[in-house]
């Protein structure tokens, strides 16, 4: 499960396997080399920089690395994209310290979404073509300059939209998107809360309760990031720091609400479904209760684990309330997922929904972007950029850092300044 992002596609039937799973002889995701015929040898070798999970941990275990490989062979259906943004997710947060399932075990490429420009396209490939910008889903292997990806996991970018808008949307709009509309049934006239709104999730959410009419949205955050979510559409933002959202919520809507997204986990569940009014509905799509620190925190589990909502079908049907679960990686519905992507491709073309980037990281710069989002800095997306920094860009100052109430004691104690190393390997 993710806390902010749910991740992505689950595993596939066999013909698909090869989009999470290496050659054996790979040490990680990469794109798959040619045959070892006369016109191979001649070709030019292909060099590239990717982000590999070395080991379960801290930051320093994703390690920046170069590698240089045969010119990837394309088979039927298949497109080679060199990708020039990636997002970062919470399920990367996640799969750092070994508490995400989906991804296969280290040495591997984490990343799940992304963008760039198709270099090539294999047989029967007939609606992509080369120099097409694309949007691009993967179940892992996304943080790397190229990569070979089924056509049917690309989607055209509208011209007005960058890379890093490209990037943004899959993972947090998918999510969003099927909560809101496939399972709670949003209508007018309803009422929202959704936890960690200043997150990629919750700025998603909260821009398609926009789409519906006479919605009112809660949204709790740190003060400090309050002014930004309400111009982004939170009726009623709430400091879950210092104040009980529960008896907030209750001062301004004594009956409850009648949709609770909680990426939270543990008490906060109980807390949720207390809150939801008769035929409300409570949808879990994470436990970011369990990520406390760079490492796994065995105590924060157990916390979570021991606080979780528990309830009788009985008590279920006496209360008029559903509860939901919702994980991306577990939905093996491609048709679902791509009409999905088409449709929120269309709201961006009308200008009713646009990702919130908060900042953009280059690979070297890794650390950096996992240290923004774990100690809850950002109010909206944090990208990364496969591409290398130019000389003139180290020259700018970091992002401004938020007034960050919400670092937690782990985080605080960590002083250590933690790099990305860059090793130059060759398959």
């Amino acid at each position: 499960m993710s806390g902010e992002e749910a991740p992505t596609l689950q595993q596939q039937p066999e013909q698909e396997k090869k989009l999470d799973e290496p050659p054996p002889a790979a040490a990680s995701d990469s794109p798959r080399e040619s045959g070892s015929s006369p016109a191979a040898a001649e070709e030019k070798p292909l060099s590239f920089r990717s982000l590999v999970l070395t080991g379960y941990g801290g930051y320093d275990k994703v390690k920046l690395q170069v590698k240089t490989q045969k010119q990837p062979q394309l088979e039927a259906g298949e497109v080679l994209v060199r990708v020039k943004a990636c997002g970062l997710n919470f399920a990367e947060l996640l799969g750092r310290q070994g508490l995400y399932e989906l991804l296969p075990a280290p040495p591997v490429v984490m990343g799940m979404e992304g963008s760039g420009v198709i270099e090539a396209v294999g047989e029967d490939v007939k609606d992509r073509k080369v120099g097409d910008r694309v949007i691009v889903l993967s179940r892992s292997g996304m943080w790397q300059e190229v990569l070979v990806v089924s056509a049917n996991l690309t989607f055209p970018m509208p011209e007005q939209m960058s890379f890093e808008e490209g990037a943004a949307i899959p993972i947090n709009y998918l999510t969003a998107y099927m909560m809101l509309f496939e399972m709670a049934n949003l209508r007018p006239g309803k009422s929202v809360l959704i936890h960690m709104a200043a997150g990629g999730v919750g700025f998603a959410v909260t821009q398609l309760c926009q789409t519906v009419p006479d919605v009112t949205v809660f949204g709790t955050a740190s003060a400090s990031k309050h002014e930004t979510i309400a111009q982004g559409g939170v009726t009623h933002p709430i400091d879950y720091r210092t104040k009980d959202y529960v008896e907030e919520i209750r001062k301004i809507s004594p009956k409850g609400v009648d949709i609770v997204l909680d990426p939270l986990g543990g008490s906060d569940t109980q807390k949720g479904f207390s809150l939801l009014k008769p035929l409300g509905t409570l949808i879990v799509f994470g436990a970011a209760n369990c990520v406390t620190g760079q490492k796994k925190n065995l105590l924060a589990m157990a916390k979570t684990w021991y606080n979780q909502l528990s309830l009788t079908t009985l008590k279920l049907m006496q209360s008029n309330k559903a509860v939901c679960g919702f994980h991306l990686g577990y939905i093996p519905d491609e048709q679902l997922i791509g009409r999905t992507m088409l449709k929120l491709l269309e709201l961006y073309g009308q200008g009713k929904i646009k990702p919130r980037i908060d900042s953009c990281y280059h690979f070297e710069e890794v650390t950096d972007a996992f240290k923004r989002m774990q100690e809850r800095q950002n109010i909206g997306k944090v990208i990364l950029l496969p591409e290398a920094k130019k000389e003139e860009e180290k020259q700018k100052p970091s992002p401004e850092p938020v007034e960050n109430v919400e670092k937690t004691e782990a985080a605080v104690n960590d002083k250590k300044k933690e790099t990305t190393e860059e090793v130059k390997s060759e398959d």
